[in-house]
Order: C-alpha cells, then structure tokens, then sequence
C-alpha cells in the first residue's frame, strides 16, 4: 500500500486519506515522502507539537487562521453578535489578510500534506479551502487546485470542540470529522490503508486491538485483558516500566513524587533557544530536573548512531560536570546523553530560484528525554513501549484504551492498574461507517486508472492557460498610480509588453489545447507526447523571454523610493511566470511516466538547468544594475532605514563581525543573516570565503560531487544531515556549478583559497 499511495501523489490529483491501525508505518511514509514524489510540498499539522514531530508547521500559522470555528459561508448568520468567536469566508479574507510572502508559498505548492488529520476538524479544513483558492486565484477547483495528503488514524483520538462551539458546528456539520469538510466532500478522496502491522506480531494481541477499533470488543477478550491486573504492591516493584493515565494531573503528580522521593542530589539542566521557538511546542521542559535513580524515556528516534528510539525507557546511573549517563532498559548497557536539536520552520519561496523552501527560525537544544514514570495517553500517540503500566479506569475520550493498549508490542508487556470496564471501551461509530463506506482496497488500481486520465486532462489545462497571468498583469497596472509611479521609467509599456505577448497567443493556445485533448481522449499517447515536446519548447522559450523582461525591469527599478506596493507585485508576477516555465517544461516528461507507469520523474535535471540560467542571469544583471551608492547621513538609525535588509548586513560583515555576530545585533535568527550573505555570494557583492570556512566550502563541494543529477538544496541538506543552512549549501552549489562553467569554458576557476577581498 505505501507503493500505491505514493503512485496517487506523484500520477494524479486526487486527495488522498492515509490511515492505518498503530504501528503500520505512517510516520516512516511521511519522512520519507521527499524521496518519493517529484512534487512541491509543504506540511502541516493541527497542533504546535504534532507540526514539529511531522516537520512542519501548525495549519493555524500557515494559513494565518485566527482561533475560533468557521462559518462554511460568506457572512456570519443573521443573530451573530461576534460574541461566539466565529469567522466567515469574508471576514478571513477581510480582516486577516495574506502578505505577499505567505501567497507565493501557498502559489508554489503542489500538494499539501496534514499529519494528524484525526485532530482536524471540519471547519479548519473549509477554512483552508478559502484560503487557498483565495491565494491562488483558482475558485473553480476545491482547494484551489491543490492535492492534499490527510495522514491519520480516526480511531484514535478525536478533534476537539469546545461546549460553546459544539452547537455551532452543528448547523454546518453532521461531526467534527475532517471529512465532513465541504470542500472535501466537493472534491472526493481515496481512502488508502497501511494494513501491514510493525509494531506487533503477537496474534491475539492483534486481534483484541481489531475489535477495540470495531466496537466489537468480546468478553473473551476481556478476560485475556484482564488477566493482566496486578496488585498495586506488585506494580510498585517494577522497574523499567511506564504508566500510561488518562490525565495530565495523575501523570504529572505520579512523576512529581517518583523524583522527589530519590534521595540524590537534583541537577538542573537548561535548554537553549535561539530564534523564534515559541514555548507551547517545547518537545521536552525547557528546566530538565534529573536526579540519579530517575527513570527518563527518549522522545524522538537517534538516527546516527540507533542508541535509541521514541519511547526507550532508560535510568540515570550518574551526573557529574554536566555529563549524564544512563542504563538503557532491556540491554544495561551505558550511554551518555547528547542534547539535541529541534528546529522550528516556516515555508518561504527563494528570491532567486523560486524555489519552494524551508527556513529554519528558531532552534531549541535539550537532552531529548523527560521523566517517564508516567505519561498521559494523548502524549504517548507515536511511542513504542516493551512494558507499561496502563490506567484507563478513567477513560473520558473515544479511542483513548485503544491508543494506551497499541503502544505496546505484545500482551506480555502489559500491566493494568484496574480490571478493564466494557463500559469505557468506546469508538465513535460515525468513524466506523465512515470506514466500511470508503476502504475499497480491491477497487484502487481502476481508479488509479481513471485517475491517471483525468490528471493529465488536468495539467493540460492548467499549464497551457495563461488567463491567471493576463489578469495580474492588468491588475498590477490598474492599481499603479502615477504619484507612486512618476519616477519608475516603462512601467505601463513592460507590463502592456508581458500581457500582449500572452495575448496574441490566446487563439493558437486555446486550439493547442483541445488537439491534446482529442489526442488523449483517442489514447495516441504518441503523437499527443510528440505534441507536447514541441509545445513546450515553444512555450518555455516565450515565458523565458518575458522573465527576461522583467528581471530587466525590475533591476533597473530597485533603488526607487516609496515603490514597495509595486515591487512586491512584481515579484508575485515573477513567481507565477517561473512557475509557469516550470510547469511547461515538466509537462512532457510528467505525462510520459504519467502514462506509460513508468514512475521515472526525469525532468528534475532540466529544471535544475532552468533554475541554473536564472541565477545567471540575477548575476548579470547585477552588474548591469548595481546598487546606488546612498550619501552618508548624519543619523545613524534613518540611514538603515533607507537602505536593503541585506546591505545592512553586508556593512556589518565588512566591519568585521562573524555572522552570528550580526544575527544577534540585528534580532534575527542566523539562517536569515546567512540567507543575505548568499544571495550577496551569488551576485557577486561579496567572495564565498567571507561567509563560510574553506573547510566548510569543501565538504559540501565534495558533497555535491556525490549528488545525483537534479538534486535539490533539499536533498543536500539531508546529505549532509543538516550540518549547514540552506543560505551556505545555496552559495558553495552556486559556487561549484560556477566553477565547473568556467572550466569547461577553458578558463581558471574561482579561487577557494584565503585570497578573499
């Protein structure tokens, strides 16, 4: 099944639900879905924490969502006072506007991916649409075109609504569920089921936590489960053992207690944040308090050295000089622990290449453990236990005893605090309908056929339609006014050149488009691909020319006053036209895998030339437009007003101060002041050896060297395990690639030694 999801994502554009019981590998899917699509992606999650653990971002800050329940309308209801804390589509687009920056990512993706989706509730999901369709200009298409990937288990636990929002939800939703969602309903989905269980091989086990999901729960399971009660003097004698409880309070006070009846000595260990990380996603205390004796669990996996994993229970043996070491439970052996770091993202679209990209802004260092003689179920979603102690007399939520029960590998590691009570076994039946309706796995590989055909149909459509440029170009030109204007030279005549080129080729286009289709709907997949090869050459050639234009354009008018509102602008335009080009390049090789179930994306090397004569052409025309030099002024602080972000730093650099100097002066996160430094490297204002060490420049150099064709900045920086930013592996790939021109050229290469202006 991970093979025919990953065949829906990359060969269609149907939304894709992908769920699985506990344990059959969902989360090992998403890490590694960069190596599986050829797609842009973002990912989001609908909690702080959950984003983190998933690697992205909260659905809230991505789509800058206020708190509250939508209104799947364009008004709030007659009777609403505002009191009720909900907002309607005209309210989101009104009173909490998209910047530019947040509308280019959302213009960049291709498929969006939302982890925890159990957690999202309907109205988030319709609040999304809006936003995308909204951002993208597309209000035809259910999410303004874009795919989406829902990753999650219904049964476990439930979107949250609070008593005030219950009844509102309720005139728009049958349930909270996610997939009441409107626009998801519109629009359709494939359900697809991990069905492979890695985290159990005990039989019997498997089949009481199938009929814990099914509410089909029987008395002989029951007595199986039970048979695991122990006496409370028992359970006090265990060691090596975690109590999963169904409150915070009970799993706080247990671990409260526990450490303070240790009679070592108690050692405090601070993390250390840099950057925007706000507290409600710390992964671990921000105060750690260890004492020796003190049972800890490590709360992410140790992928270098696998000393480790998500739920590894462990005892400190000994602290001293702030080192701890610990024995590992099960093997006795002894480790010392490593802080870690968590890093806190956001999406951005490179400047340069238009990349889809992401920008670290804010880190958090800490040993990755906490104390674990207890935890709540809710906190243990995602974790593996050999044994634990499970309390859920007390169970409050559906699909709570299923998700404390899945922890464990087998029914020899469980210990219950209390006989399990039928009566606080419960799965929302609304799931379980929903389930029955929707898991068709016999009937994916028709629609995956069918799928295939309407995709193609789709990006026929959608790379040969220049309508969405022609309507920015004019409204760009209707929102100019001449007062802002006056000193920008041939801004009407640019902008009328960019829509007249579009224009005059509206007939040809619109009969270029229907003979592909005629050609797809007679599958002659031959001559329709013959079609497209030459299609896309002509295509590229004239969006290139126009990027050109504009480029020119906008160099020779950077350094203009009081123009922000155009220039940014310009700069969406500019991200549609690259898109474009990218689209149209792409086409005929997407289509071919896409037909011919190849499911070799090949293109990814022309679009790396592509990106590759841009930044070439950014370096020209920095020559041709340089910078006007600014008259000193007597005060200090109205002069860094007047000039770029990046010159700022630039002068810092030139003064003498490292990198992390100046991100600290400055109040940003160092990837930002590392970001200005490459793009300074690229454009030729400053030499490589002034933003990073030879060292450094060799390492990812000889990196790069080992990288197959068409990788990514992405894919380097997995390489190399995410020991440089991504502003250093943009300069030294720019660098090499550079280099490896000028040689071919038959001159010397750029230099990589200390001779550094």
């Amino acid at each position: 099944m991970p093979a025919m999801a990953a065949k829906f994502i990359n060969s269609t554009s149907a939304h894709i639900f992908l769920t699985g019981k506990a344990g059959t590998g969902k989360t090992t899917f998403l890490r590694g879905l960069g190596d599986r699509t050829h797609k842009s992606f973002a990912v989001v999650a609908p909690t702080g924490i959950a984003a983190l653990n998933a690697g992205g971002v909260t659905i809230h800050s991505q789509f800058l969502l206020p708190l509250g329940t939508f209104i799947p309308d364009q008004n709030l209801p007659d009777g609403f006072t505002g009191g009720e804390n909900c907002y309607s589509q005209d309210t989101l687009i009104r009173k909490h506007p998209l910047n530019s920056a947040r509308k280019q990512v959302l213009r960049s993706i291709e498929l969006l991916v939302i982890d925890e989706v159990s957690m999202l509730r309907a109205d988030i999901l319709d609040a999304v649409d809006v936003r995308l369709k909204a951002a993208r200009g597309n209000f035809r298409q259910p999410f303004g075109g874009v795919q989406l990937l829902l990753i999650g288990d219904l049964f476990q636990l439930p979107p949250v609504v609070k008593g005030g929002e219950s009844g509102i939800m309720q005139r728009y939703y049958p349930t909270p569920w996610f997939y009441e969602s409107k626009a998801l309903q519109q629009a359709g989905f494939v359900y697809i089921e991990l069905s492979k269980i890695y985290r159990q091989q005990d039989e019997d086990f498997i089949r009481i936590l199938n009929n814990l999901r099914n509410n089909t729960i029987s008395p002989e399971d029951i007595r199986l489960l039970n048979e695991h009660v122990r006496e409370e003097e028992e359970i006090r004698e265990l060691r090596e053992s975690i109590t999963l409880t169904t409150h915070n309070y009970k799993a706080d006070n247990m671990n409260r207690d526990a450490l303070r009846r240790l009679e070592s000595e108690p050692h405090l260990f601070e993390a250390s944040v840099e950057g925007e990380f706000p507290d409600n996603i710390y992964p671990v205390q921000h105060t750690l308090e260890l004492k020796e004796g003190a049972q800890i669990m490590f709360v992410r996996n140790d992928t270098e050295d696998h000393a480790y994993f998500n739920g590894k229970l462990a005892t400190v043996k000994r602290i001293s000089g702030g080192k701890v070491e610990v024995i590992m439970a099960g093997s006795n052996d002894v480790y010392e622990l490593k802080k870690q770091r968590w890093e806190n993202k956001r999406y951005s679209v490179d400047a340069n290449s238009r990349e889809l990209s992401e920008e670290v802004i804010g880190t958090f260092d800490q040993f990755p453990v906490r104390l674990a003689w207890a935890i709540t179920v809710h906190k243990s979603q995602g974790l593996t236990f050999d044994r634990a102690v499970i309390d859920v007399t007390q169970a409050f939520a559906d699909g709570q005893v299923y998700v404390a029960l899945s922890r464990l590998r087998s029914l020899d590691g469980l210990i219950l605090r209390g006989k399990v009570n039928p009566s606080v076994i419960s799965t929302d039946r609304s799931i379980v309908s929903f389930s029955e309706q929707n898991h068709h796995p016999a009937k994916l590989p028709d629609i995956m056929k069918q799928s295939r055909l309407i995709f193609i149909g789709q990006i026929i459509d959608r790379t040969f339609d220049f309508e969405g440029l022609i309507k920015l170009i004019y409204y760009i030109k209707k929102t100019m006014t001449d007062t802002a204007l006056k000193g920008v030279p041939a801004a009407g005549e640019t902008l009328d050149s960019l829509a007249n080129s579009f224009l005059k080729e509206k007939e040809n286009t619109y009969r270029y488009r229907n003979q592909l289709h005629g050609l797809l709907a007679a599958q002659n997949v031959p001559v329709m691909l013959e079609r497209l090869n030459k299609g896309s050459a002509y295509y590229s050639d004239l969006l290139w020319k126009d990027i050109e234009i504009l480029l020119h354009h906008v160099y020779s008018i950077r350094d203009v006053k009081r123009i922000k509102s155009y220039l940014n602008s310009l700069e969406e335009l500019d991200q549609l036209l690259t898109k474009k080009l990218q689209e149209v390049v792409k086409i005929p090789f997407l289509a071919a895998s896409t037909l011919e179930e190849s499911e070799e994306y090949s293109f990814n090397t022309l679009l790396k030339g592509w990106e590759e004569k841009r930044l070439a052409f950014i370096a020209q025309l920095g020559g041709l437009y340089p910078p006007k030099k600014r008259t000193a002024k007597k005060n200090k602080a109205k002069k860094e007003e007047k000039i770029s972000t990046m010159d700022i730093t630039l002068s810092m650099l030139n003064a003498g101060q490292s990198a992390s100097d100046i991100a600290r002066e400055r109040n940003l996160v160092l990837g930002t002041i590392e970001e200005h430094l490459a793009r300074a490297t690229i454009e030729g204002r400053i030499h490589i050896l002034q933003m990073m060490e030879e060292e450094e420049l060799k390492d990812i150099i000889e990196a790069t060297r080992e990288m197959p064709e068409g990788f990514g900045h992405k894919d380097l920086y997995s390489q190399l395990k995410g020991k440089y930013s991504y502003g250093k592996l943009r300069a030294a790939v720019h660098h090499f690639h550079t280099a490896q021109q000028v040689l071919n050229e038959g001159g010397e290469s750029p230099t990589t030694s200390s001779e550094v202006p």
